[in-house]
């Protein structure tokens, strides 16, 4: 979440008109779902939870994405150490439907395992499943950073590493009910150019970047800093822009409803964008932020394209 945290401190949703809050809500699925009631306007999730969601009768859209890549690794209790030890064995996520509980599919599938061989249960937030790993409650779970790195200081074993493999997904997306698409749009787009202008302070501003997550996160220990900062700094596309290799993996674990990306993912707020070109103003200075650049709203956003 540290585009939108640095996009508020910076006042790039300000300058748009917007005042926005930010709130954690404990998982993916659990947020997703009180977006489609109406108690949120925007929620950070990842694609599988807006599959699930619209699955089960609702309608909300993925319409950026923070988060292109798995970032999860596997942590095991005490005495597991393969397959064998797994099986039978209660794996926990965070919510069901959120992207802790789909990559299980892939943890089971580099194991020769599948989910009809472990049993999967809702354990809240990363702290709650490192505790409870630790204290053989559960015998693995899925963890990111900065929580991961926590894990492998206090010894918890390593069972799979998805990170390395750097799996195109949908991990972290910008998620909305379709009807605001429409009746909200405008309000939407000035969401999505604070929420660039924040996303790539915090790519090039690593001092800035550091000092808002310290702050949101209440981080203390500088190696957990900056293991967080470099982690967000691997995964986060510049321009916010949604990976179809991602969704198309992301499709491939949930079998037997619409494959169409369209019933999921509506990429027409960000087309509206100018995203592909450097605007230049200032006697020829390339600006990367627009809105604290004077330079007129013709003349956002400053982006490269992401590679």
């Amino acid at each position: 979440m540290l585009a939108w945290y640095v996009a508020r401190d910076a006042g790039f949703y300000a300058a748009q008109g917007l005042k926005v809050d930010i709130v954690n809500m404990n998982g993916g699925s659990r947020g997703a779902a009180e977006l489609q009631a109406g108690r949120l306007d925007v929620m950070h999730v990842g694609l599988s939870s807006v599959i699930r969601v619209n699955r089960a009768g609702g309608d909300i859209r993925t319409i950026g994405s923070l988060s292109n890549v798995i970032r999860f690794t596997f942590f095991s209790a005490p005495g597991v150490k393969g397959a064998a030890d797994l099986k039978g064995g209660v794996i926990g996520v965070s919510t069901f439907g959120s992207e802790s509980d789909s990559t299980v599919t892939l943890a089971m599938q580099r194991l020769g395992l599948t989910r009809n061989d472990v049993v999967v249960k809702e354990y809240g937030g990363g702290m709650q499943r490192l505790a409870a790993v630790k204290g053989g409650e559960i015998k693995a779970t899925p963890i990111n950073e900065p929580i991961a790195s926590l894990a492998r200081a206090q010894g918890v074993d390593v069972l799979v590493d998805l990170v390395p493999a750097q799996i195109p997904w949908v991990f972290s997306s910008i998620v909305v009910r379709r009807g605001d698409i429409g009746a909200r749009r405008d309000v939407l787009i000035r969401f999505l150019k604070g929420t660039i202008e924040g996303n790539y302070l915090a790519l090039t501003d690593e001092k800035r970047a550091k000092n808002v997550l310290a702050k949101e996160l209440k981080i203390t220990d500088p190696k957990i800093l900056d293991v967080t900062y470099d982690d967000f700094k691997a995964q986060s596309p510049a321009n916010i822009e949604i990976s179809q290799p991602g969704a198309e993996n992301i499709l491939a674990q949930f079998p037997g409803g619409s494959q169409k990306a369209e019933d999921y993912i509506d990429t027409s707020l960000l087309d509206a964008l100018p995203r592909r070109r450097l605007f230049r103003c200032d006697g020829g200075k390339v600006q990367a932020l627009a809105a604290s650049s004077g330079c007129g709203d013709d003349a956002w956003p400053a982006l490269s394209p992401s590679p």
